[in-house]
């Protein structure tokens, strides 16, 4: 029995780990869902003027977009890879479809909380009917009454709404909110079929079998974790010798302690090093052989020998 569970928990890790990316979306659209609830709740005060209730409503809707955007753009490693390789080596390995396949994979992962922000507000309907309230033509409604215009109409998404007028409060907030409700979900359906395209697009001009790119995604995630804790120990200890240099001693916990003496730093990494396992990474194959990574190319010696290297762009990843 301990063993079937054991089983199924390790099942469910890889199963996790394999869909990291999908997952990290999801925890992104919950994110931002939480979020725009506190906001409703909170923050959102339509000003119940002509003009104001336009700007203030779409203001509600796209600013919050914009900014979960650019933050999106920044927190993407592939971002500052992109910009590394611009920098140290002006992208000129990297050809067009290349560059637009990588933009690509960094604004489709920014548009997530973005669209997600987008879709709730347009799927509660508050933002929308501020915006659009005063747009309302009085002459569409039935028996209404005359002599009022836009500033009238401009309160129907608040609490004092004219007596006179307050009867058809209701009808020309449902009104609004079926156009808000309808955008909200074609935006939904446009998404959800612009993403199958995409899949569909990457999956067919791959160049890679399935199970060898489930293999390289695996390899990059575990590469990547590997890199980070060994460079987090190796900074560690070599920060130890050169306090201890300084000090004639260091205050390190048992941990630290066996960690400096079990791994002894007998060597940095040069400036050039580093600069070779940075940036954007092309899959290329050596003689048949695939080279997973710019690290993995270092580690075979291969550094600036691309010209004996087939490449294979449609497979383009940052590193």
């Amino acid at each position: 029995m301990a063993a079937l569970i054991a089983e199924n928990f390790r099942f469910l890790s890889l199963f996790f780990k394999s869909k990291d990316v999908m997952i990290f979306n999801g925890l992104v659209a919950l994110g931002t869902v939480c979020s725009q609830e506190v906001f409703s709740v909170v923050a959102f005060h339509c000003p119940c003027s002509p003009e104001r209730n336009y700007l203030y409503g779409l203001a509600a809707i796209g600013v919050p977009a914009l900014a979960l955007f650019v933050i999106g753009v920044i927190l993407n490693n592939h971002t500052w890879n992109f910009v590394a390789e611009c920098r140290r080596r002006g992208a000129k390995n990297c050809t067009t479809p290349a560059v637009f396949l990588l933009c690509g994979s960094i604004m489709g992962r920014a548009l997530v909380a973005p669209i997600t922000w987008s879709v709730i507000s347009l799927l509660r309907g508050e933002a929308y009917v501020c915006a659009l309230s005063e747009f309302i033509k009085p002459e569409s409604l039935e028996n209404f009454p005359p002599n009022h215009g836009a500033e009238t109409m401009a309160r129907f998404p608040c609490v004092d709404v004219p007596v006179e007028v307050r009867s058809f409060k209701e009808e020309v907030i449902r009104r609004l909110k079926y156009e808000s409700q309808l955008l909200g979900w074609m935006l939904i359906g446009t998404v959800s079929v612009t993403v199958f395209l995409s899949k569909c697009l990457q999956r067919c001009c791959s160049p890679l079998g399935y199970h060898q790119e489930q293999y390289w995604s695996q390899y990059r995630s575990i590469e990547n974790q590997l890199f980070h804790r060994t460079a987090e120990v190796h900074a560690k200890i070599l920060a130890a010798a050169n306090v201890e240099e300084f000090f004639g001693f260091v205050a390190l916990d048992k941990d630290d302690k066996e960690l400096v003496k079990e791994f002894p730093v007998e060597k940095m990494q040069s400036s050039p090093q580093w600069n070779e396992i940075t940036g954007l990474y092309l899959y290329r194959e050596n003689k048949g052989m695939p080279l997973y990574s710019r690290l993995h190319k270092w580690a075979k010696g291969l550094m600036g020998k691309d010209s004996y290297m087939e490449s294979k762009e449609m497979a383009l990843l940052a590193e």
